[in-house]
């Protein structure tokens, strides 16, 4: 018997916690459109995410190390499905709304450009006397205009709660926009969830890959207490080396460990605030999904030593002055000579320059399409470009 979206959406009235966001609640899209017959809100929007060009262009975008250096390490896609997993997770575990916490995982990522945050740090200076540029603003950009799926309206026109979860995406290196009262409010439980996921994925990812490739050497982790904190409990000798059995270990047990803190001490803190509905959770004074004080300061001490040990390694950082020069050049090329770039980028361009479209500048335009490239594309077109032997 197949089982209705009315039916799904009951289930989740009386099964998620009062707080989680329900799919019959939702605050809808900007077009309207019928309701699917047995699919919720949510369930359309992973769905409508999972289609796009730019979620497939994910996995050939940098997490840490480009694409180039090796098929092992980590993507943006990759990256991007283990957030979603442990946010899954999470979210079960809260009985907030899972579909609404994948579906914002899996978009969260869409507007990174090729080559991490070195490319979107270059991204940014390019564009700093016309708007700059931010990652989540641009997943905005890729969900609500730059997208065509649908003949009546440009983007995929998800439902009001997936997008408010990609603006109020916030990490350490992520500070979402806030240019309005709303966006100055808390996220909803989901997208909080969304928040604290990412973060244990990329720590204990960077962490993996930054040992699988060796700029990462055990001992160096020694006087980091989550580390020596596991490596006791899995009796593991780390100091004389560690085989790739004993690293998956050790970074298993680890997002055990993380998801474990934050489900318990966000449970607590749930408890503590009485919220009973989703506007409550937005009203808070802060998020309420968090790590236990203890963890905190482990994940802090992680984070310091990915810093300093991984991030500003000589190899990363020399990957990241290349990529510097690549985007630089070729944002300044595309801008000087339009007529490089595909058809349809440089009749937007030529539109925009002569004023046909005062919606968008020149610079915005082969802006975003600097950003939808993938590593590897944007390596092909440098050397098409500037290499003078290179086939065209």
């Amino acid at each position: 018997m197949i089982m209705s979206r009315e039916e799904m959406e009951k289930h989740e009235i009386e099964h998620l916690a009062p707080y989680a966001m329900k799919s019959r609640y939702t605050r809808g899209r900007e077009y309207p459109e019928d309701e699917h017959a047995y699919r919720t809100v949510y369930q359309r929007d992973r769905d409508r995410i999972l289609h796009t060009t730019a979620f497939r262009r994910l996995e050939y975008k940098t997490q840490v190390f480009i694409t180039s250096e090796g098929d092992y390490y980590r993507t943006r896609l990759t990256h991007t499905l283990e957030v979603a997993q442990i946010g899954r997770t999470i979210a079960r575990a809260l009985r907030a709304n899972e579909d609404l916490t994948e579906a914002i995982c899996l978009a969260h990522d869409l507007g990174h450009g090729p080559f991490g945050h070195s490319g979107e740090a270059t991204l940014d200076m390019l564009m700093k006397d016309h708007g700059g540029f931010d990652h989540n603003i641009q997943s905005l950009r890729i969900v609500e205009q730059l997208e065509k799926r649908f003949p009546e309206f440009d983007g995929l026109n998800l439902s009001w709660e997936v997008r408010e979860g990609i603006m109020k995406h916030e990490t350490e290196y992520d500070c979402p926009p806030t240019t309005s009262n709303e966006s100055c409010r808390r996220g909803t439980l989901e997208c909080q969830i969304v928040n604290a996921a990412d973060e244990i994925a990329y720590i204990t990812s960077d962490l993996d890959d930054g040992l699988r490739s060796g700029l990462l050497l055990p001992h160096q982790l020694r006087e980091v207490t989550l580390w020596g904190e596991i490596v006791y409990a899995l009796d593991i000798d780390a100091t004389t080396g560690l085989s790739e059995l004993d690293r998956h270990r050790i970074i298993r047990h680890m997002i055990g460990r993380e998801v474990t803190d934050l489900i318990t001490t966000t449970d607590k803190r749930l408890q503590d605030c009485n919220a009973c509905s989703p506007d409550d959770i937005r009203a808070l004074p802060e998020n309420v999904v968090a790590h236990s004080p203890t963890m905190q300061r482990h994940n802090r001490e992680m984070k310091d030593f990915l810093y300093h040990n991984l991030y500003r390694h000589w190899r990363v950082m020399r990957m990241a002055s290349k990529a510097q020069r690549l985007l630089s050049r070729l944002f300044h090329l595309y801008l000087a000579e339009p007529w490089l770039l595909p058809e349809q980028v440089q009749e937007r361009v030529m539109r925009a320059g002569h004023g046909q479209d005062t919606c968008e500048s020149p610079e915005r335009i082969i802006c975003d399409y600097l950003a939808g490239m993938t590593d590897r594309f944007a390596q092909q077109e440098y050397q098409k470009l500037f290499d003078p032997l290179e086939r065209v």
